[in-house]
């Protein structure tokens, strides 16, 4: 089978804390490098991200290109555009990848009949509060039945996190959708499915992801992911899960069952059982893994599900926070 040529896009901003790992990474890979174009899209850093990119330089072929929107949707699609490969494989500037990453995507690209091939993400942190918000963004009671943060098998999802794609289905679907400033991978593979394509998430693909390592970088992540629900769900109805909207239920049963309950006698044995049955849970899962990291759990899990679902509140009402 004739080797394809692939274009790998990276979109950036301000990630010198994290992009020479992920640079790093693609060195390593054992796809041949004269058939592989690093197509790096910087968003205005003002940090050293583009004086570490250039170190690399003689490593790698790079173009870079300047995102004047900032926006990831904005650089996924420069990256698009200028794109010569038959197949598009986006990278995240927060995350180490295997070394046959590319090899395994092009792999699958090749034998499966999917237009969209990804793989599992083991989530991990830098330092004690990054090892911490690690356990709770791979665990289910923390982001639901994410198949690529919790499960290990292959098999046709969804959706698949950055993805690797045959550059023709952005010619049948279009673009990413440049006024999402979250759930672009969501709202693609939706119209993906909606063609009736497939998304494949192999098992043996692999790749690390660096989570935020701080109890506001976690909770300003989830507050913005949760806000843009609403916008994502206006923009197309089929994008986003059940799961999605497990925060801003919460957050809603917090705010309206109390009136409730004052009303009707049986409300508040509803509301009772929800508590109950959330504080249940919040414990089961915090004494999972580290035990030593119980009390940090015990609050976070709440604090993060009820951010996510205030974002979730506001997004509602088109109350924007990006």
């Amino acid at each position: 089978m004739m080797e394809k040529k692939v274009s790998v896009i990276i979109p950036v901003y301000n990630e010198e804390k994290y992009i020479n790992r992920c640079l790093d990474s693609v060195v390593r890979q054992t796809y041949p490098k004269s058939l592989t174009e690093i197509i790096i899209v910087d968003g205005g850093s003002t940090d050293q991200t583009k004086s570490l990119i250039a170190n690399y330089e003689s490593l790698l072929n790079i173009h870079l290109i300047h995102n004047a929107k900032r926006m990831v949707t904005y650089a996924l699609n420069l990256g698009i555009e200028n794109a010569t490969g038959d197949y598009i494989i986006r990278l995240d500037a927060h995350a180490e990848f295997k070394e046959d990453y590319i090899e395994k995507c092009v792999y699958y690209l090749n034998t499966t009949d999917a237009q969209n091939v990804g793989g599992i993400a083991e989530t991990v942190g830098i330092g004690k509060f990054g090892e911490m918000n690690a356990e709770i963004l791979s665990s289910k009671f923390g982001v639901g039945n994410s198949a690529f943060r919790t499960e290990t098998k292959s098999g046709y999802v969804d959706t698949v996190p950055f993805g690797a794609f045959r550059k023709e289905v952005f010619d049948s679907v279009g673009l990413f959708n440049s006024a999402l400033p979250r759930s672009e991978d969501n709202d693609m593979n939706s119209r993906i499915r909606a063609m009736g394509g497939k998304i494949f998430m192999a098992a043996d693909i692999r790749f690390t992801y660096f989570c935020r390592d701080t109890i506001g970088g976690l909770l300003n992540q989830g507050m913005k992911n949760g806000n843009a629900l609403f916008l994502t769900l206006r923009k197309n109805p089929k994008a986003m899960s059940v799961r999605h909207f497990i925060p801003f239920l919460f957050v809603l049963s917090l705010i309206v069952m109390p009136y409730l309950s004052a009303l009707l006698e049986q409300f508040l044995f509803v509301f009772i059982a929800e508590m109950l049955l959330y504080g249940f849970l919040d414990v089961y899962f915090s004494l999972k893994g580290n035990k030593r990291n119980f009390v940090y759990k015990l609050w976070m899990y709440p604090l993060f599900h009820i951010t996510y679902g205030l974002g979730s509140v506001l997004g509602m009402f088109n109350i924007k926070l990006y």
